[in-house]
């Protein structure tokens, strides 16, 4: 896909995490900031679940969730722009799986399959990761996974009962 503006909006879907701070509040003005975002228009919020790190368990607890939104960008200046507001909320990107104010990972872009040095869509490892496939499954199970050809649904599913503990917080 070529930089610039698509003809057509795309349905994406972004992951959103953080475990610094007031984690729900940081999520919640990440959406904030992304519905500001031109060509970005921010529709479903899933609900906040808590989860436990993944990658690096001696760290807080994530408050993690997923948003549906429609965008005329290309999903390069998408990422620019979500990478800009974790810039301006105070993340510093240092190590992998390092502790952060906020995070927000592309998951889907329409049915775009993309592999490239800086962005790969559909995201390597949501499918493996609870945190993302509840809220994903909450917003939209029948959506089909563009290169395993599964719902998100199914596969939560296949994730079975044991890892990951996600938990529905109960104010978001």
């Amino acid at each position: 896909m070529s930089k610039g503006h698509p003809s057509a909006s795309q349905t994406v879907y972004i992951g959103i995490g953080s475990n610094i701070g007031e984690r729900l509040a940081n999520c919640r003005q990440a959406i904030r900031r992304m519905d500001h975002i031109e060509g970005c228009r921010v529709g479903q919020t899933s609900r906040f679940y808590e989860t436990e790190p993944v990658g690096a368990a001696l760290q807080d607890w994530y408050v993690n969730g997923v948003i549906r939104m429609e965008t005329t960008l290309d999903p390069y200046d998408l990422l620019s722009s979500l990478m800009s507001i974790e810039s301006v909320m105070g993340r510093i990107r240092r190590q992998k799986w390092e502790p952060r104010i906020i995070d927000l990972d592309i998951l889907l872009y329409g049915d775009s399959i993309i592999e490239g040095d800086s962005l790969t869509i559909p995201h390597p490892l949501m499918h493996q990761r609870r945190f993302v496939l509840q809220p994903m499954a909450e917003l939209d199970p029948g959506r089909i996974h563009p290169v395993l050809r599964k719902s998100m649904a199914d596969l939560l599913e296949d994730l079975g009962v044991e890892g990951q503990t996600v938990t529905r917080l109960s104010d978001a």
